[in-house]
């Protein structure tokens, strides 16, 4: 593409902008938008309309998930994920750039592209930096709400790159694959309260953890490969071996997935319904938490 295409799955600021300049969003390049909160402090899809790169859409991961299933935010069929990104004006040969709004820099964003990827579609890119630092630098912004032309897109989900319950506790025995929890240290631990509060923190037994806003800089950008590779080395964990991991409900999950790509590592899984699933489906013993009842 250009020199300004960092890796497969990561597109700079500066790449983005001066592709819009000769490439108009369109079944060819389709740029979305990915911003969710949780809890619900920020209003992702109203901070859009009010303001968003010019001809992003709304990609709302509270819409397209599984919306049967008990846990918070597991991936929907193919069917139902062929229609939803179909409606969006995207089919099997577009260019996706995926962003969000959080001030971390990139944090849904990279679910969303984990997403495409499960489904089959390998032409998809986080935008490095977010929107945090497309704003910051003083690219344009509209409020405008542009409606697609529907695509056809058809998904194909490739299984390995999920991994659910049943996987997780066989791996407590076989130990096929790493598991490691990208939430942050505290509540890894269970010293520090989950969002929301529904839910008691602590881990899956044999999780490492490696918090998912270690590979980003203060500035909201992506560290260095060879920083996120010293990162995955001082935890003790080989990128030459099968790697699943796990969140509160698989969204910064992907996050070290996409660190993972871009040092090579293409077949790591993620744990879907994450703690949250593992906390309601296991038993007490099964969870480990430093978590004290008085508090």
């Amino acid at each position: 593409m250009s020199h300004h295409l960092l890796s497969r799955a990561l597109v700079s600021i500066n790449w983005l902008s001066e592709a819009l300049k000769t490439c108009k969003p369109g079944a060819a390049l389709r740029i979305l938008d990915a911003s969710f909160y949780y809890p619900p402090i920020r209003d992702g899809r109203k901070e859009y309309e009010e303001k968003h790169i010019p001809g992003a859409l709304y990609f709302d991961i509270d819409e397209c998930k599984e919306k049967t299933s008990p846990y918070e935010t597991m991936i929907p069929s193919e069917s139902y994920f062929s229609k939803y990104v179909g409606n969006l004006g995207i089919n099997n040969d577009t260019h996706v750039v995926i962003y969000d709004a959080d001030q971390v820099g990139v944090y849904y964003a990279a679910r969303a592209w984990w997403m495409f990827r499960v489904f089959g579609h390998s032409k998809v890119s986080v935008l490095n930096g977010g929107f945090r630092n497309w704003v910051k630098q003083g690219l344009p912004v509209t409020s405008e709400v542009e409606k697609p032309k529907p695509e056809s897109f058809r998904a194909v989900l490739n299984p390995s790159l999920v991994k659910s319950y049943e996987d997780i506790q066989r791996n407590r025995n076989t130990k096929e694959f790493q598991l490691v929890d990208s939430r942050p240290e505290g509540r890894y631990l269970g010293t520090e309260p989950e969002p929301g509060e529904v839910i008691l923190p602590g881990h899956i037994p044999g999780s490492l953890n490696l918090p998912f806003t270690s590979f980003l800089t203060e500035e909201g950008f992506e560290k260095t490969p060879e920083e996120m590779k010293q990162l995955f080395k001082e935890k003790g964990i080989d990128l030459t071996k099968p790697l699943t991991i796990t969140c509160r409900r698989g969204v910064t999950a992907c996050q070290l997935v996409l660190a993972s790509f871009i040092l090579g590592k293409e077949d790591t899984a993620v744990y879907d319904g994450s703690w949250f699933e593992w906390f309601h489906r296991a038993k007490p013993e099964d969870r480990v938490t430093q978590w004290k009842d008085e508090k």
